[in-house]
């Protein structure tokens, strides 16, 4: 056979190269050089522990009893945890250990919360994921807390139902803070959800799931220490944990639940079933309420998105028990104890969402995912806290294009999940095809696959300084995120 030595010795230089702006543009990221080993170290298996029941995050207290308006306090604190009996892990949690307490409050209502910065030497902020508001209320990079100061937003409700959250978003330091525990949910009630017949009776038949995966070292720490693997894909976990707890079980009534489902990973893609293969109703995606449910037997969610869904167990016996499982895994059991006292049905209808017109939008915009490891970024350009990348008029409409053109060749690519603060989006199609029944409501994170093209519409109601950018934190952290401008 005959060999072009030319092409042959092109391509070593173009991998040689590639490797020296590897290291190069290494040097940028958060904390150390990447490990290239693609193998993870020896210490890296996944945790065995017994079965604990399952946390339920505590409905934070409202301080104010005007009926009209809510106000709360946070602290973002460190801590430690035994997830491992036995062995304590270092964290961060809100208010608590690891995680934090659900904020509650209604459409309409006058909101302000006092933000406080305990940690111990990190610069943080607290970004209200899916909430529609002012971008000086946002809680993006450029709303940074200081250790030991506070930040003390108001800002009134103005958006449907909802299953939304909450996490830090300091620059370059997202993963690590989320990683380490900051997150937690935000709930929007209204007459809508009033009047639905469906469970409500929280951390009974209503409750939050709060999905992760983690690694962990023998002696029980995080292990956040980002390999090559982690800087290309984003640190991916090998041990499960639902609303902190690892191997957790929950006693659910012999009839219907409902379960608030949030892909809280910093990386992973959930594609989530129950043991039994038994169908189930989603309800609700980020921005709230559907119109009609949607049947399903199983369910993916990207990092970010989140998901109510109808669970009816009452075809099971007392004692017998159903698997949650990711990808075929089971990670999570749920326990049938007595009869519910109420006999829920599926309901035909549950609200009426008016779809945004697409001759409405006055200017269309593309959003392209590209490169990879270090060198991840969106139409070709990274973050830069003194750019604005986008301006968009306040209260226009605008189709938004996004589109994954990241990997190369052989090496694929992968998923990546769009997020934009401060509004809510309907999508319109998925290259060129409707979206599935689940994907027809309110979308603050859209999961775009490799090669694929989503059209999005929203209407921008809200002025200020916005982030969009992937919603894999290492990626965002790496800079796969832009700026737009709201006024």
């Amino acid at each position: 056979m005959k060999v072009n030595y030319g092409i042959f010795i092109a391509c070593i230089i173009i991998v040689l190269g590639g490797v020296f702006l590897f290291f190069i543009q290494g040097r940028d990221m958060p904390g150390q050089l990447p490990d290239l080993s693609m193998n993870q170290p020896s210490d890296d298996q996944p945790i065995k522990t017994e079965e604990s029941p399952l946390p339920i995050p505590p409905l934070l207290k409202d301080k104010n009893s005007d009926p009209n308006k809510a106000e709360f306090q946070i602290a973002a604190q460190n801590s430690t945890k035994e997830f491992i009996a036995g062995k304590e892990t270092k964290t961060m949690g809100y208010n608590g250990d690891y995680l934090g307490p659900v904020i509650q409050v209604r459409n309409g209502e006058e909101v302000s919360v006092k933000v406080k910065n305990n940690l111990d030497s990190d610069i943080t902020t607290i970004h209200w994921h899916g909430l529609e508001v002012d971008g000086d209320k946002d809680g993006g990079p450029h709303s940074g807390i200081q250790p030991g100061e506070s930040w003390s937003p108001e800002f009134k409700i103005d958006q449907p139902a909802a299953t939304l959250w909450f996490h830090p978003h300091p620059e370059q330091q997202t993963g690590r803070q989320v990683y380490n525990g900051l997150a937690g949910l935000f709930f929007i009630e209204d007459e809508v959800s009033d009047r639905l017949d469906i469970p409500k009776d929280y951390g009974v038949n209503d409750v939050p799931l709060i999905i992760q995966d983690k690694r962990f070292n023998k002696d029980g720490s995080f292990k956040y220490e980002l390999g090559m693997h982690d800087v290309m894909n984003g640190l991916q976990g090998n041990t499960m944990i639902v609303n902190g707890a690892v191997h957790p079980f929950l006693e659910v009534p012999r009839g219907m639940v409902r379960l608030r489902l949030l892909n809280g990973s910093n990386a992973s893609v959930y594609e989530l079933n129950l043991s039994n293969n038994q169908t189930f109703y989603q309800i609700a995606s980020d921005g709230g309420f559907l119109e009609k449910p949607s049947e399903m037997n199983n369910i993916v969610l990207g990092p970010a998105e989140r998901a109510e869904i109808l669970v009816d167990f009452s075809d099971l016996k007392k004692g017998e028990t159903v698997q949650l499982l990711n990808q075929g895994s089971a990670f999570m059991k749920f326990v049938i104890k007595s009869e519910n006292p109420k006999e829920y049905t599926i309901p035909e209808k549950l609200t009426t969402i008016e779809k945004v017109n697409p001759d409405r939008a006055v200017k269309t915009r593309q959003f392209v995912f590209q490169g990879m490891g270090p060198s991840v970024n969106i139409n070709g350009k990274q973050m830069d806290m003194g750019r604005i990348d986008e301006e968009v008029n306040l209260n226009d409409t605008e189709i938004w294009e996004i589109s994954n053109d990241s990997g190369m060749g052989m090496m694929g690519g992968m998923a990546h999940p769009f997020h934009a603060h401060g509004v809510q989006f309907q999508i319109l199609d998925r290259d060129g095809n409707p979206p599935p029944e689940n994907e027809m409501g309110w979308k603050d994170t859209i999961l775009v696959y490799p090669g694929e093209k989503v059209r999005a519409i929203a209407t921008f109601n809200h002025s200020g300084v916005f982030m969009y950018h992937c919603h894999i934190l290492e990626h965002e952290d790496a800079g796969m995120m832009g700026q737009f401008k709201v006024e």
